[in-house]
């Protein structure tokens, strides 16, 4: 099972493959919200993904990127977490929580 450690909590858990970032963080209780269910139509799950990880993700849909244009504190790195689909390549994975979201503190 491939790891993904969340700052700045600096938790690290395990995901299933096949499962998304979003969905990984929500059965671990990390504070992640995702108000459209991972369904693509908000960007209230925008994580920050490490440098050394992000050319390692599938490329940015357009979709994706149109939303990304909405989140709260958008960088060079930022992705949604309902697109990052967890693989065993992905084992190790390091991404931020901002601590804010859309319409929510997170901390």
């Amino acid at each position: 099972m491939p790891k993904v450690t969340f700052l700045p909590m600096d938790i690290c858990v395990e995901a299933e493959v096949g499962d998304t970032l979003l969905e990984t963080a929500h059965a671990h209780g990390i504070p992640l919200e995702g108000a459209c269910e991972g369904s693509l139509a908000c960007s209230t799950c925008h994580v920050i993904v490490a440098p050394e990880w992000y050319d390692r993700l599938e490329a940015l849909s357009e979709d994706e990127e149109d939303l990304l244009d909405r989140a709260f504190g958008l960088t060079a790195k930022s992705r949604l977490g309902c697109q990052i689909v967890m693989t065993d390549a992905l084992d190790g994975l390091r991404v931020t929580v901002p601590e804010y979201s859309v319409n929510i503190k997170v901390r």
